[in-house]
């Protein structure tokens, strides 16, 4: 569904050259929903807005639904949906309005336009607020209603671009039913941009982590903690002296690097925490050392950032955005 290669994208600010984009590789199959991270600055937008043909790539090619985004844009536009960080309804008309318009400027009849708003006021239970201006609606149905728009003309491929941003928790789940909701209704290929790690954890069946305007890592989410972040053991003892030798056992069981002491505390990162666990208390046992406490956690995508790059994605959203 998205054949990118080698995509990148410069701009002058204050008569100095930004490169926003470095050289972007990207394969996203049908019926996919593949989650784009990174921090503030890093290229997501910017790259999100090439793919979906808003802005002309400095260099590199790529096909959005077998079409070339430069080559052929209106043939990509004719086949993706695309939501942004900004409300896409006017304020002026009701919302059952606005999608047969929107029905009506992708070349539909007025008959056709209708039939299919009726359709996506019920794929996104808008019906009860059809004859509701958008202006009146809360976040989270204004939202909602920026899906309806992106699907009125059945596409392919849907863009989402913080599509849960500035939303209570309530409504973001909502919104995240709904998306699932449709790909499994129409086997949508799903794009999205997030700044909530969790949702992309639980929901995406693949993260691709974007850092300077250059792809850092690509793969499912397990994949990602198991390979670049590993599960963390904490095993607490009796007194310091038991936990400089506990932490020289764990030698045997993390890389070098990822066993720390403090206090009577002991923590050390391994590939797969419940493989790993029961034969280092035993081996712990072995050496004449009682564990006094024992716990596993699984990493997150923000630990995998923080392998990657030595800091959060949380810490790094503090940054001025420049794309």
């Amino acid at each position: 569904m998205i054949h990118a290669r080698g995509l990148t994208r410069t701009f002058k600010v204050n008569k100095e050259r930004v490169e926003a984009v470095r050289g972007i590789d990207l394969e996203v199959e049908a019926g996919r929903l593949v989650a784009f991270l990174g921090p503030n600055g890093a290229g997501k937008s910017t790259t999100l807005r090439m793919l979906t043909t808003l802005l002309p790539p400095t260099s590199g090619t790529a096909t959005v639904a077998g079409r070339d985004i430069v080559a052929d844009p209106a043939g990509v536009r004719a086949r993706i949906g695309y939501v942004g960080q900004k409300n896409g309804a006017g304020e002026n008309f009701r919302v059952r309005d606005e999608l047969v318009t929107q029905g009506r400027c992708y070349g539909m009849t007025r008959a056709e336009a209708r039939r299919r708003a009726e359709e996506v006021l019920d794929l996104l239970e808008l019906r009860p607020l059809a004859l509701r201006r958008p202006g009146t609606l809360s976040g989270g149905q204004r939202r909602r209603l920026d899906i309806a728009l992106g699907l009125v003309h059945r596409p392919d491929l849907l863009f989402l671009d913080e599509p849960s941003t500035g939303l209570d928790p309530h409504s973001r789940a909502d919104i995240w039913q709904h998306i699932l909701r449709l790909r499994a209704e129409y086997g949508t290929t799903v794009l999205l941009t997030t700044h909530y790690l969790e949702e992309a954890d639980s929901m995406a069946e693949r993260v691709v982590i974007i850092d300077h305007g250059r792809v850092i890592a690509d793969g499912t989410t397990e994949r990602l903690k198991s390979d670049l972040a590993g599960d963390r053991i904490t095993v607490t003892v009796h007194d310091a002296q038991d936990a400089a030798r506990a932490a020289a056992v764990a030698e045997r069981f993390a890389a070098p690097g990822e066993v720390s002491a403090e206090g009577t505390a002991v923590r050390l990162r391994v590939p797969r925490a419940d493989a790993a666990l029961p034969e280092y208390l035993r081996a712990l046992e072995a050496a004449g050392v009682k564990a006094a406490a024992a716990e596993t956690a699984r990493p997150t995508l923000d630990d995998v950032f923080l392998a990657l790059t030595g800091r959060t994605l949380r810490e790094s959203d503090g940054a001025p955005a420049a794309a």
